[in-house]
């Protein structure tokens, strides 16, 4: 390797090496505010790591049983949500990919259509249509608004994959004499793995990262997913409580940092095996 090819690669690497530092800085401050108190988090020059740590704010962040039950409420509205969106994107995508109807196309574009309208824009006929049909402050209602908001793409990326299963292992099954479901889930599905585990991933942390519908949907205090509970109850109009207010955010981040650290392949795969084939 030449001088110059050697500065590139250098420069490649220094450059890649300041982005990831300024990727992960907010989260690292994040997580060392979490163990200062509030008396030194203003001191200059900053502590870059804390002299004293403290645990109360995680102490007293568990020990608040409102705290539990926002994260209960964003566990069950978030793993109700996905279940519900990949049985349905499932039925979706395997029907426009193998059945042919009219105005396929147009179905198919008015679905990714809804995508591109901004939530802000839905929620007042949203709020109308709720409150006439006793659906506000109800997790079901919740999780039916963020069902509506995952499916468009979720459809989508299953149907490139079920595209390119081929038709003749189906037609093989049917002469075996297995049924349409059969064929369904024991031979299409699971060669469509990756596809699944991305529209579960995708939609978990659309739900998770919620915010809008759970603060306009939910007035309840104690049915508050925790994005909205955090906005509401920690966060205040003329104080902040930045120590408690980082314990809660380090907490929160828990659930979506095991699903990357146990499914990262799989998300990886799945959205570029379906970029490919699109």
């Amino acid at each position: 390797m030449n001088r110059s090819k050697r500065t590139s690669a250098f420069l490649s690497i220094l450059i890649a090496a300041a982005f990831l530092v300024f990727l992960i800085f907010p989260l690292y401050w994040m997580l060392l505010t979490s163990f200062k108190d509030n008396s030194v988090l203003f001191k200059l020059p900053p502590e870059w790591w804390p002299s004293e740590p403290v645990m109360d704010h995680y102490r007293k962040l568990f020990a608040d049983g409102v705290f539990l039950g926002y994260y209960r409420n964003s566990l069950l509205v978030c793993l109700t949500t996905t279940a519900i969106t990949l049985l349905a994107a499932m039925f979706a995508g395997y029907g426009f990919s193998r059945f042919e109807f009219k105005f396929k196309s147009l179905a198919l574009f008015s679905i990714l259509s809804t995508q591109m309208l901004p939530v802000v824009s839905l929620l007042i006929a949203l709020y109308t249509m709720y409150n006439k049909y006793h659906l506000l402050n109800t997790r079901a209602g919740l999780i039916l608004a963020l069902t509506t908001s995952c499916l468009p793409f979720s459809i989508w990326m299953i149907k490139v994959f079920f595209d390119h299963i081929p038709v003749d292992l189906e037609e093989s099954a049917k002469i075996d004499g297995a049924s349409r479901f059969g064929i369904l889930f024991r031979i299409v599905l699971p060669l469509t793995k990756p596809g699944l585990l991305s529209i579960g991933i995708y939609s978990f942390i659309l739900s998770w990262d919620d915010f809008l519908y759970s603060l306009t949907l939910i007035n309840k205090d104690e049915l508050r997913p925790l994005n909205a509970g955090i906005a509401i109850r920690y966060i205040g109009e003329l104080s902040y409580d930045w120590s408690s207010i980082m314990t809660v955010c380090v907490t929160s981040i828990v659930p979506i940092s095991l699903l990357f650290l146990f499914f990262q392949k799989y998300m990886v795969s799945g959205l570029t095996a379906g970029a490919v084939k699109g």
